[in-house]
């Protein structure tokens, strides 16, 4: 299997105004630039640094006018002021040979929150996507996502289910991503809005993957399509099925509980590491050097 050259950023979201909201969780009223520590490790990891040109793609989002004024306002605290706004909302559009050039000429691109199944409706088969893909596998080219934009990276992708109906079969919805990664199934705010069941039974459905549950505030930096870092403030959670003994899942009724034996959890902070192909969990280096 080829190793991409690009890198991927996902981030568990903090912006819960535009996005999709969920039964029983409150919606904040701002929407909040958690990212920016994020944001500065997107833009140190561009080719051209702070000259680099950033696409962001609004198109998940509810509100996309407001959310890309917020990311310009963001990306000029950092000093990047070659930023261009997205907003797509048809398949058509997403092919229109303006888009295509803007996707040739940039450094990265991001998506943002809101509903993840309008990405993969939008961008699923189209040019756009097939280039951004060419690109990240063949090019030092960032695709970074928040929210809706994480949970889409991968080619399995959570696109409904309630925290609290999350261990009942049938309650999770799965579909197909936008591939830039396999064998993964991003969740965001994760801990915020109790995700632990909904990644639980996706894990559960797909165990060759691995679930990665993003909390808000917080993202993962993979290299190599396999190495996983832990970034900014908050936890990531890694859900491994391949060593699951028993599940009821297959054989339950829809509506009914799910049994699960010898799932493996990882829980991660800033600076640790995860091998996704390998399964493997390095701690911080430097937190250990700190505490001794």
């Amino acid at each position: 299997m080829e190793i991409p050259k690009g890198k991927l950023i996902a981030i568990g979201g903090n912006e819960d105004k535009g996005t999709e909201s969920e039964p029983d969780y409150a919606q904040k009223s701002n929407l909040h630039f958690f990212e920016l520590q994020i944001l500065s490790r997107i833009v140190h990891e561009l080719p051209h640094g702070k000259d680099s040109r950033i696409e962001v793609v609004t198109s998940a989002s509810s509100i996309p006018k407001e959310v890309g004024q917020n990311y310009l306002h963001a990306f000029s605290k950092l000093g990047c002021n070659n930023i261009g706004i997205l907003d797509i909302r048809s398949r058509e559009d997403a092919q229109k040979n303006e888009v295509i050039q803007r996707i040739n000429k940039c450094d990265g691109i991001m998506f943002s929150g809101g509903n993840q199944l309008r990405l993969t409706a939008i961008f699923g088969g189209t040019e756009f996507l097939e280039l951004v893909q060419q690109r990240y596998s063949n090019e030092n080219f960032i695709v970074a996502g928040t929210s809706a934009g994480a949970m889409a990276m991968s080619n399995t992708m959570i696109y409904q289910g309630s925290s609290s109906g999350a261990l009942i079969k049938g309650e999770v919805k799965i579909t197909t991503g936008l591939g830039f990664i396999k064998n993964v199934i991003i969740d965001s705010h994760f801990d915020k809005r109790g995700r632990f069941g909904r990644l639980a039974q996706a894990v559960a459905s797909n165990p060759a993957c691995i679930g990665i549950g993003l909390g808000e505030d917080t993202g993962v930096y993979i290299s190599d399509g396999n190495h996983l870092e832990a970034i900014g403030s908050g936890l990531v959670v890694v859900v491994d099925g391949h060593n699951i003994r028993h599940s009821n899942i297959a054989d339950q009724q829809e509506g009914t509980p799910i049994s699960i034996e010898n799932l493996i959890v990882h829980v991660m902070t800033k600076g640790d590491c995860y091998e996704i192909n390998q399964r493997k969990f390095t701690p911080d280096q430097l937190s250990i050097r700190s505490s001794s």
